[in-house]
C-alpha cells in the first residue's frame, strides 16, 4: 500500500482492525483479537485479507501497517558507511533522540512539533483518511543518526504538496548524510505525484536556511513574528522546492 492511497475496507471489522494497528504502531496478534468481537475463524479471515491487500504486515506475531517506501541504500563517504532506509516502528527511540539532538543545537520548531507528535501518538508511521506521515532514516551501525520526514495530507485540495523536514545529529554532520536524506524524500515525493515540498524554518536558523538554499530551495514567503523564541518574536521563513 502506498502512502498516497487512502485505505478502503471491505467490512467494518477490517476497518477496526487496521485502525487499531495504525494508531498503536505495532500490536501483537493475540491482542488484536480482543479488539473486535469475532469468532477466531472470522478474525483470521479479516486479518489475512488485510495482509494480502497490503495494508498490514506481520513479523513473528507482531503486526504493523505496511507502506511501500522503497529500498535500503548504502553509502560510503570518506571513512563513514551509512544506510538510508524507510523508517520503522523500532526506530522510535532513535528518532526521538536524533530530533532532540538537532533541536537542542538550533531552533527547528517544526521538528520539535514532530517529536511531540511521535511521543503523543507512540507511532512512527501514520496512514488514515486524514493524514499520512512517513520517515526515511540514516543509520550508522544500526543507530539512527538522521531523518527526513514527509507529512502527507490526505484532504484532496492539499494532496499535491508535502511538508518535509530533515536533520542529522551534530556528531555526524559534514558527511553528506543530510544531502542524501533530503534527496531521498524529494525523490519519493516526485515519484508519487507531488508537485511541491515545503519546509518552515525560523529566520534565526542560518544553518538550515543555507542548507536548503544550496540544494535549490527557494523562499516562498515570510511570516512576520510567527514564533516567540527566548522572549523575542522571530520570523518564519517558508522554503519550497518545486518538483
Amino acid at each position: 500500500m502506498g502512502a498516497i492511497e487512502r485505505p478502503t475496507f471491505s467490512s467494518d471489522a477490517s476497518r477496526q482492525l487496521y485502525e487499531y494497528v495504525e494508531r498503536n504502531g505495532t500490536v501483537k496478534r493475540h491482542k488484536l483479537l480482543d479488539v473486535v468481537s469475532l469468532p477466531t475463524d472470522e478474525f483470521r479471515d479479516h486479518l489475512e485479507g488485510l495482509k494480502s491487500d497490503g495494508y498490514l504486515e506481520e513479523d513473528g506475531g507482531t503486526l504493523q501497517i505496511s507502506l511501500e517506501f522503497g529500498a535500503i541504500t548504502e553509502y560510503e563517504i570518506d571513512d563513514l558507511s551509512f544506510l538510508v532506509r524507510p523508517g520503522r516502528q523500532d526506530d522510535f527511540d532513535g528518532l526521538i533522540e536524533t530530533i532532540r539532538d538537532v533541536t537542542a543545537a538550533e531552533t527547528y520548531v517544526v521538528a520539535e512539533t514532530i517529536a511531540e507528535e511521535l511521543l503523543y501518538e507512540d507511532s512512527v508511521s501514520r496512514h488514515n483518511a486524514v493524514k499520512s506521515r512517513m520517515f526515511f532514516v540514516a543509520s550508522v551501525d544500526g543507530e539512527v543518526v538522521g531523518w527526513t520526514h514527509l507529512d502527507l495530507p490526505q484532504v484532496e485540495p492539499m494532496q499535491g504538496t508535502a511538508q518535509q523536514t530533515v536533520g542529522v545529529r551534530e556528531a555526524y554532520r559534514g558527511n553528506g548524510i543530510g544531502t542524501k536524506l533530503l534527496a531521498r524524500g524529494i525523490e519519493w515525493a516526485e515519484a508519487n505525484g507531488y508537485r511541491k515540498v515545503y519546509n518552515s524554518v525560523p529566520i534565526t536558523n542560518d544553518r538550515a536556511l543555507e542548507f536548503l538554499t544550496v540544494h535549490g530551495w527557494d523562499t516562498e514567503a515570510i511570516r512576520r513574528d510567527h514564533y516567540e523564541i527566548d522572549g523575542e518574536c522571530v520570523d518564519e521563513v517558508m522554503m519550497a522546492y518545486e518538483l
